[in-house]
């Protein structure tokens, strides 16, 4: 059952999101099966990072959390806040899973 992470960036981490970002691509890459989407939400120039969205095929909350968990960017304490939402998923990529 897919799972919707919201994640919001520390004001002061600009710089940690640099530093750490090849690490959580290669954390998404080893997971890539469980990704329905991710990215990262930018401001509207397409240029800063301030959180991310992350799309997740998991059996339970609990396995959302620790998927979050476990990306370096919670290691190294960049988020300020993460939401985990149950999501249903009714279209992808304009295919309807109604």
């Amino acid at each position: 059952m897919p799972y919707l992470v919201e994640t919001w960036d520390r004001d002061d981490a600009g710089s940690l999101r640099a530093d750490t970002r090849e690490e959580h691509l290669g954390y998404l890459d080893v997971n890539a099966r469980l990704l329905l989407a991710c990215g990262a939400k930018l401001d509207d120039a397409g240029e800063v990072a301030s959180g991310g969205i992350y799309l997740l095929d998991l059996e339970s909350r609990d396995d959302a959390e620790a998927f979050i968990a476990a990306d370096p960017f919670s290691r190294v304490n960049l988020f300020e806040r993460v939401v985990v939402t149950r999501w249903r998923q009714a279209y992808l990529g304009g295919v309807s899973y109604l």
